[in-house]
């Protein structure tokens, strides 16, 4: 009886350990198809009858599914750690990091269109070189240096409090986003503790005006938030998007999206491309003067399957700029490289 007894411990144990599975469709990596594998049931987020990327045939859409009352996060980091080395082969290295955090509340939605609060929650700037290091923080105290004053008190007055108002499609097309002229006017009031000359405060609100407007901020979210194309993707599609690098729009930088894959309550697109090496020479009598350069990213985006909100973005950049002047005897070269890692919600996984 004890062994009997026994037995049925060990069988009851057996049962209570085993976990259910389920079944989910993944590329593998090796062969590029897509494949059926088990996993433990807990481990796969439950995905809803009708998410906001979904596929029909197949084909995968992008669109946004988001709930009234909720707020959803938008943390852009960048991370750029620079190199600079001399004719002589000496090098310096500095360090700039920036995080801009901002919130979506929604506060209605009136048929495909979401009325919501865009807050402005803070923003942070550091910079390192040569063993010192420099940080400009709206969530601590304004700074004792009196050259970093200005910048806090700018960004301060940019996202203590302040909010916008932003109306979006449920295709993520951003229509309009208001309230900029409150939050000028009190930049142009913090400016104004710091600068008395009425003609320097005009230029401070005047130059921030190019940079934080409607159409700006619309492109950064349109860009951001919605990366599937419109007539949507199987998994393995790829896409390319093209954009001026610099104003004069002579310079392109090309992005690369491939679909790698959807399931488990994510969709995950990678990203390669940049711009390729290009070198422009200038000769003056004995003098060539030659500059080459190269961009390449690397990356993931990840989206929410149910609300197509971004949860996660990590894509590393690496610039490399090499600037030559030459007799046609000898030559010396200044070489500038840069790694930077730009993110998106980085906390997220």
């Amino acid at each position: 009886m004890k062994n009997i007894a026994a037995l049925a411990l060990i069988s009851i144990a057996l049962v209570s350990c085993k976990k259910e599975t389920a079944k989910i469709t993944k590329v593998d990596p090796k062969t590029g198809k897509t494949i059926t594998v088990e996993v433990p049931a807990d481990s796969v987020a439950k995905v809803e009858e009708n998410p906001a990327i979904k596929d029909s045939a197949g084909i995968y859409t992008q669109s946004f599914k988001l709930e009234k009352g909720k707020t959803y996060p938008l943390v852009t980091y960048q991370r750029d750690v620079k190199t600079m080395t001399d004719p002589q082969g000496k090098s310096i290295t500095g360090t700039s990091e920036s995080t801009d955090e901002m919130t979506f509340t929604v506060n209605d939605i009136k048929g495909n269109v979401y009325d919501m609060t865009l807050n402005l929650v803070g923003k942070r700037n550091s910079q390192s070189a040569q063993g010192k290091t420099i940080v400009v923080d709206t969530k601590q105290p304004m700074p004792k240096e009196d050259d970093l004053k200005m910048i806090w008190n700018i960004n301060k007055a940019l996202t203590s409090g302040n909010k916008l108002n932003m109306k979006m499609d449920t295709k993520g097309h951003v229509i309009s986003i208001t309230g900029f002229e409150a939050i000028y006017t009190k930049v142009g009031n913090a400016v104004g503790t710091l600068i008395k000359d009425a003609n320097q405060k005009a230029n401070v609100v005047a130059s921030l005006k190019e940079t934080f407007n409607e159409n700006i901020l619309k492109d950064q979210f349109n860009k951001n938030l919605t990366i599937i194309p419109k007539k949507g993707a199987k998994v393995g599609d790829k896409w390319t998007n093209t954009e001026n690098a610099d104003p004069s729009g002579t310079i392109k930088v090309t992005s690369s999206y491939t679909l790698k894959s959807v399931g488990n309550g994510t969709a995950e697109i990678s990203v390669t491309g940049g711009i390729p090496k290009k070198t422009e020479k200038k000769t003056q009598g004995p003098i060539t003067h030659s500059l080459s350069s190269e961009l390449a990213q690397n990356g993931t985006i990840k989206f929410d399957q149910n609300t197509g909100w971004i949860t996660n973005q990590n894509i590393t950049v690496k610039t490399t700029q090499i600037e030559t002047i030459s007799d046609g005897k000898q030559s010396q070269s200044m070489k500038s490289v840069s790694n930077s890692s730009v993110m998106i919600n980085p906390s997220s996984k």
